[in-house]
């Protein structure tokens, strides 16, 4: 079992809970359009998915529609003004970092959402002087489910992909770590929709908060 070197994360419902935020965007948003507002619980499953999944939601839209450019380019305009209002990371977070680099394990961040909203949000929240790398959306001209950002984080941290483990709430989160050739492990206590199966994707292994990760992984810094 390789020697674990790096624990990469995704963002948004992995390491930060930031659906009061964006779902307070796509209900200015609605309102904005002259339509009612949607309750929380129908909007948590979704955010995963971004500004896609919000829209398609909230409007019925897909990128391909007319209609959506204006409103992604409004709702991350309106998301821009509260994204660190009420997001903080979630439960058991702050204390797996602190574990982690007690061990002097490095942690960074790989997510889809563009850089211009990562880099604020992590600095708002002071993560940013701790991560050994953040690789946004826009970092490179893939992205997940691609393994480019992953590998690309990688070779900022100066790591092997099998010394690494990647940690996300999405199946393109899964599909981009085992294409990087990096363990993957499923956030379920993220933003997975009930009809969403994530026993089928194909992690190594799968957490329901994140002290769970300390659990699997011994303190030699080997997955368990």
């Amino acid at each position: 079992m390789p020697t674990l070197a790096c624990v990469l994360f995704d963002l948004d419902g992995t390491l930060l809970d930031t659906a009061p935020d964006m779902g307070r965007a796509l209900n200015r948003l609605l309102r904005e359009q002259g339509r009612q507002p949607l309750a929380h619980r129908d909007i948590r499953p979704v955010v995963s998915h971004g500004s896609p999944g919000l829209l398609a939601l909230g409007f019925n839209l897909d990128p391909d529609d007319a209609d959506y450019p204006p409103l992604r380019d409004r709702f991350l305009d309106l998301y821009r003004d509260c994204q660190a209002q009420d997001t903080r990371p979630f439960p058991g977070i702050p204390e797996l970092l602190d574990w982690l680099e007690g061990r002097d394990i490095p942690w960074g961040v790989v997510t889809n959402k563009p850089g211009w909203l990562t880099e604020p949000l992590l600095a708002a929240l002071d993560l940013t002087r701790r991560a050994a790398c953040i690789v946004s959306g826009d970092t490179l001209a893939e992205r997940k489910p691609h393994p480019a950002p992953l590998l690309h984080a990688c070779g900022q941290v100066g790591v092997a992909p099998e010394h690494c483990v990647y940690v996300g709430d999405a199946e393109r989160d899964v599909e981009a770590g085992k294409r990087a050739g990096m363990r993957t492990v499923v956030a379920r206590y993220g933003y997975i929709h009930p009809r969403e199966l994530p026993a089928g994707w194909g992690a190594d292994h799968c957490i329901d908060d994140p002290a769970a990760l300390r659990g699997w992984l011994d303190p030699a810094g080997h997955p368990a």
